[in-house]
């Protein structure tokens, strides 16, 4: 595959496929399944309504280009983000530059690259805090984030998630993996 730029990617059409820049290759995964998108779903749902509610900021679902390196040719697209209100400005057709939350649901496929590459980035990049849901063991993983350290604390069942970005945010983690109700 040939290199390609930040600014040719960001010129081709818009589009809800999924891609990635990595160091100048795209990559283009496949389509979530539907429990990934489930989980995504309910996290969007939940985290925009303590959000709104606490007027903090904004969270966006994927696919949605977060501009990591410019340079180096590294764009991601989180499951997930939440950018504070006071960093609203980083905002402009993508986002450009660190978010201050990142959610990553774990996949079969994607699980290791999430619990290591990707971490290397958002540490590297500035992310404050670092969310891996597992759907496998119904849990979630805070990763808070600085230069040179990390702190990780693992949510599960019967356990009320707390967020050092979201300080008022109180998430059951059971209201997280609650099961499609058949109709």
């Amino acid at each position: 595959m040939a290199w390609t730029s930040v600014d040719s990617y960001l010129r081709r059409l818009e589009s809800v496929q999924r891609r990635e820049l990595v160091w100048g290759v795209v990559r283009e995964p496949p389509a979530p399944f539907y429990d990934h998108q489930h989980l995504v779903t309910r996290l969007t749902v939940l985290l925009t309504s303590h959000a709104d509610a606490a007027g903090a900021g904004q969270v966006c679902v994927s696919p949605i280009d977060v501009v990591l390196d410019r340079s180096r040719a590294l764009i991601a697209q989180p499951d997930l983000v939440f950018i504070a209100k006071q960093r609203l400005h980083i905002i402009d057709r993508q986002i450009w530059g660190p978010p201050d939350l990142v959610v990553e649901v774990l996949s079969p496929g994607t699980a290791r690259r999430d619990r290591t590459t990707k971490l290397g980035w958002y540490q590297r990049y500035g992310v404050r805090e670092y969310w891996l849901v597992d759907p496998w063991s119904e849990s979630i993983e805070v990763v808070r984030l600085k230069t040179g350290a990390m702190t990780r604390r693992r949510y599960a069942e019967g356990a009320v998630l707390r967020s050092g970005v979201l300080r008022k945010l109180r998430l059951r983690v059971s209201e997280v993996f609650e099961r499609v109700r058949a109709i």
